[in-house]
């Protein structure tokens, strides 16, 4: 059972749900959270350097200046500011006792932390003394306070302030943008309103690539509603051309029926019976699928298991001359909601289809409760010809001579637009099985 094309997604072009708006508000909070981030750590980076570099840099200065004070002048007085305070060893220099705390530690830097003491101490000997520097670790952080945050603060207000004045302007830059999307996305294809689309390009706010691109949109749509309407005009005239001839042969067909025939020519009538049968039934797929949106037949709730039973009777005369018998087995009575016409050209179809790979055995239709399902005792199909089977005029080996090459593109196209998945299976020389799922049916009534 060949032909048609595998099934897109019908969302394949569905909006990705991420419009400019949002990724300029996003863009925004990325930038601000960013900003944040590179300030605290400009902030903490900056008191570090000021504590392990600058305050250290300063303590030594001030450590080699009171040296040579003291060599000048033994009795300089020891450093003693707001920010520090300085100690000599007692026993040989007059000056403030030195803690006890302070008395343990190795000459070099150090970071004290202890209740109530945070202090950076330097300590140096020289000439048999002992120095002690201490700074106020406290005046430190006062110092990244005032001299870091502060000043870092204003600037990220301001920067703050410049972005979302950048924000607003980008905001107001591509609402022209959306609001032609918008105005796009409502129109009616069967009604388009033009002069909304000219309303968004003659805005104030409009840009000149907003002009132009409402104006490239709106002649894109103008020449797309050209070329639907004339093909609507030629899908109505095709389909009255090609009835009325299909007609004519119909009839002559069941003229020359009643004649009496050779058994050669009796074949030639059901051949022209069927050719016409199987052409107006594809007419009739056409037409559907010609039609844009809904299919312009109304829909009704109608039994599947009915419709099946039509088809099946209407598709003995497939096989004709062959050692091939029709069934059909339900296992449940279920009913859907839509055109039972559309319903129809589908099984009509799947059984042309089965029909015509079948030579001997048998084409069974089965009904479940959510499915319906045919099975042929045909040739069957190689695996790479299962792949490309909804491929339009695709033919498998060993196809026979029949048919379109569009049956199974008319049924996959047919059963995506109203959300009946088709999938196929087939073993070669074992048979095929093409299955239609049916989510929306209901069970009408319990087989006995």
């Amino acid at each position: 059972m060949p032909n048609s094309s595998p099934a897109k997604p019908a969302n394949a072009v569905a909006s990705s749900g991420r419009g400019l708006r949002g990724r300029l508000w996003v863009a925004f909070v990325m930038q601000t959270v960013a900003i944040a981030l590179a300030t605290l750590f400009g902030v903490y980076a900056a008191m570090l350097v000021l504590r392990d570099v600058l305050i250290q840099r300063a303590l030594v200065e001030e450590a080699q200046h009171y040296w040579k004070r003291l060599e000048r002048d033994p009795a300089s007085a020891l450093p003693d500011t707001y920010n520090m305070q300085g100690y000599l060893d007692a026993a040989r220099a007059p000056g403030p006792r030195v803690p006890d705390y302070l008395r343990d530690l190795a000459p070099g830097y150090h970071s004290i932390h202890a209740p109530n003491v945070d202090e950076l101490v330097l300590v140096g000997d020289r000439a048999g003394q002992r120095l002690w520097l201490v700074f106020d670790q406290h005046q430190v952080e006062r110092l990244a306070l005032w001299f870091g945050l502060v000043p870092l603060t204003l600037v990220l207000g301001a920067v703050y302030l410049v972005s979302w004045a950048t924000y607003r302007a980008s905001r107001r830059a591509v609402s022209p943008v959306i609001r032609l999307a918008e105005v796009v996305r409502e129109q009616d294809p069967k009604n388009q309103d033009w002069h909304a689309i000219c309303a968004v390009a003659r805005a104030g706010d409009a840009d000149d690539e907003v002009i132009i691109l409402a104006d490239a949109i709106r002649a894109f749509a103008e020449r797309n509603a050209d070329f639907v309407e004339r093909e609507r005009n030629f899908t109505r005239d095709a389909s009255h051309e090609l009835r009325t001839p299909l007609t004519v042969i119909k009839v002559a067909a069941d003229v020359l029926e009643e004649e009496a025939l050779s058994a050669f020519g009796a074949r030639s009538v059901n051949r022209i019976k069927r050719a016409a049968r199987d052409m107006e039934a594809l007419i009739q797929a056409f037409l559907i699928l010609a039609r844009e949106g809904d299919t312009g037949l109304p829909s009704e709730r109608f039994v599947v298991n009915d419709i099946a039973a039509d088809e099946v009777e209407r598709a003995q005369d497939l096989i004709a001359g062959k050692s091939v018998v029709i069934r059909l087995v339900a296992a449940a009575r279920i009913e859907l909601d839509a055109p039972p016409r559309v319903f129809a050209v589908l099984i009509s179809n799947l059984l042309r289809n089965a029909c015509q790979y079948t030579e001997q055995g048998e084409v069974v239709v089965t009904i479940g409760e959510h499915f319906v399902r045919v099975d042929d005792s045909g040739h069957g199909m190689a695996p790479e010809d299962v792949a490309n089977a909804f491929e339009p005029f695709f033919r498998g080996q060993g196809a026979g001579k029949g048919g379109h090459g569009v049956g199974l593109t008319i049924v996959r196209r047919l059963a995506d637009r109203f959300g009946w998945p088709v999938t196929l299976e087939s073993t070669l020389g074992i048979g095929t099985r093409a299955t239609i799922a049916l989510p929306q049916a209901r069970l009408a009534a319990a087989i006995d």
